[in-house]
Formats: structure tokens, sequence, C-alpha cells
């Protein structure tokens, strides 16, 4: 290991203890990473600790309007990448030639899309995921209990209800920082299947 990420580890160790967070599961190798519930900026910061607890690289989709002023060299020294909502193609085709060659190979998006409420997640972790061959991995937060950490790993079926039926059961109990934000599991996908 590194010693970059020693000191990141060390760090993240020392700050989720004075925060009196704690991290548990097992660090996915290659993954496409949804992170949720999405209700809070500190989701960030949380996952950020989690990746560096693990001594793992999450290659991050941020919103490209985070990238200005002084964040933007934060978000790049902690692996974010930029992402144009409006025109996602181009990232996601390169963060895909990315997975081909490079080990391991997390990239994580939080798939409500937003830190409030909505009708629906986005789909674009279903699609990477079945696009790559890489599994999806559910990570988490939960605030009651102070928790951050690496739920199960599944290869998406195809069936896309069936996939996200098993989603839904993971989040089931788990509460973000701002509860009232929360937008439940679900994708426009299985509207029209």
């Amino acid at each position: 290991m590194t010693r970059h990420f020693l000191l990141r580890r060390s760090f993240a160790r020392l700050a989720l203890r004075l925060a009196r967070w704690k991290t548990v599961g097992e660090v996915p190798q290659r993954a496409v990473l949804v992170g949720a519930p999405h209700t809070s900026n500190w989701d960030w910061v949380l996952t950020m600790l989690l990746a560096w607890d693990y001594s793992i690289q999450i290659r991050l989709l941020v919103k490209k309007e985070f990238f200005v002023g002084p964040l933007a060299p934060l978000l790049r020294a902690t692996g974010a990448v930029a992402l144009d909502r409006a025109n996602p193609g181009g990232t996601i085709r390169d963060l895909l030639a990315d997975a081909e060659r490079d080990e391991p190979f997390v990239v994580g998006l939080a798939a409500e899309g937003t830190r409030s409420r909505g009708e629906y997640w986005k789909s674009g972790f279903y699609r990477m995921a079945q696009q790559s061959g890489l599994p999806i991995t559910l990570a988490f937060l939960d605030g009651p209990s102070r928790t951050v950490g690496w739920g199960p790993t599944f290869t998406p079926s195809g069936d896309v209800r069936t996939d996200m039926d098993l989603i839904r059961a993971f989040y089931a109990d788990k509460t973000g920082l701002r509860p009232e934000g929360f937008t439940p599991p679900r994708l426009r996908e299985e509207d029209r299947s």
C-alpha cells in the first residue's frame, strides 16, 4: 500500500472516530457503486471517508457545476469526475474504457440524482453496469446508526423490476441525514415493463 493511501486511511479513521461514525462491509474491487440515501452534501464526505478507510479510489461522478472555484481541485484530488448531466455520453465512454484496463475499478454515483425527494432514480448506474459487465455494489449511509458502508454486490439480471426489488429491499431500513429528501428506489423503466 502506498504512503498516499496510508495517510488517507489514517485521516479517514480519525475523522470517522471523531464524528462517531463507523464503516462496515466488504469493499468491491470492480463495480458500479450506487450510493444512497443521497439527501445531503455530507454524503460525499462520508463516501470519501469510507473509500479511504478501505484504501480504495472511487471515481465518483459529480455534476460539473461543482467543479468551479476552490472546490474543483479538492474534487479532482479525491477522484471525482465531472459529469455534464445534459450530455453524459463522453464521460461515460471514457469511464467504460478505463474499466476495461484499470484494476481495481470502482465508479460511483448517486442514483437519486439530487438531494431532494424525486419520483425516480436515474438509470445510468444500471445501464453502465450492463454495458461494462461490472457488477453493481450498493453503498449506503444510515444516519440513526451513524454507519456508512458497502452493501451487497450483484450482477444485473436484465429484469429491471426484479433487480430494483433487490435494491428496494436493501435500502428499506436505511435513513439519510435528511430523511425527507430520500427518493425511494424506482426507475422509469419499471413503469414501461
